[in-house]
């Protein structure tokens, strides 16, 4: 399960004094390191980190080259996002993740792969959405298994809102793709609601609801566990078409 929720985790003063929390798009959780998990941090972030404070990328610049670009906000321990990295060298892949072990686990794998086409962030997805990816500049996003906050009250915390849609409306080319996948079956309701309501996007199943699992998302650990205690998959995949 990934990291990735509207939770507020900031605090501010408003204009009584009072403190105001700030809707932020994850929760910081902290874990032990493992020693590959430490390398990648210590070797691999020089190499491979991106810092919000940079500001807005020039992705040509960042990769070296123009190719197909995807981002995958929560990407959890790495695996699938190292899996499709390998397996389309031609294309970049930027992801996000403020579990400091998975950062650390996903940049050792990327050296020991000895790939030269994944970048990460260890900060917010909609600060990094809002301040550093330029407009029409991505062809996928990628939101797997994010937090359900399956409690009905806070269902307002998830990250799947219209305001979200739209912002990675903007990020994504003409024709290319939101793909969303959850386990929770009512999330995935919520996921289709939101996104058939959100201008200027076609929904890519024939039936107007969910997609077979494409064979680009790799099955993970998590999803297979899900599978053998008869937990459904839901895909969504919404192309930008304005």
């Amino acid at each position: 399960m990934n990291d990735v929720n509207d939770t507020p985790v900031e605090q501010n003063q408003d204009g009584d004094g009072q403190p105001r929390r700030a809707i932020r798009s994850f929760v910081m959780r902290a874990g032990r390191m493992t020693e590959g998990q430490q390398r990648g941090v210590e070797k691999g972030w020089p190499l491979f980190g991106l810092n919000l404070a940079d500001g807005a990328l020039n992705l040509d610049q960042v990769f070296g080259r123009q190719a197909p670009r995807t981002l995958e906000i929560g990407f959890g321990m790495g695996h699938s996002l190292l899996e499709m990295a390998q397996a389309a060298p031609e294309q970049d892949f930027i992801g996000i993740e403020v579990h400091r072990p998975g950062v650390g686990a996903l940049l050792n794998g990327v050296l020991n792969a000895g790939l030269q086409n994944v970048r990460v962030y260890d900060c917010d997805a909609i600060e990094v959405l809002n301040q550093a990816i330029p407009d029409g500049s991505l062809d996928r996003l990628l939101l797997f298994f994010p937090d359900p906050w399956h409690k009905k009250k806070h269902n307002k915390r998830r990250i799947v809102q219209p305001a979200f849609a739209e912002l990675v409306r903007r990020k994504l080319r003409i024709g290319g793709v939101l793909h969303m996948a959850t386990d929770w079956e009512h999330y995935a309701e919520q996921m289709l609601e939101v996104m058939n309501a959100a201008p200027g996007y076609r929904n890519q199943a024939a039936d107007g609801t969910f997609i077979p699992r494409p064979d680009e998302r790799p099955i993970t650990k998590f999803e297979k566990r899900g599978e053998r205690l008869g937990h459904g998959v839901w895909d969504l995949k919404f192309e930008r078409v304005d």
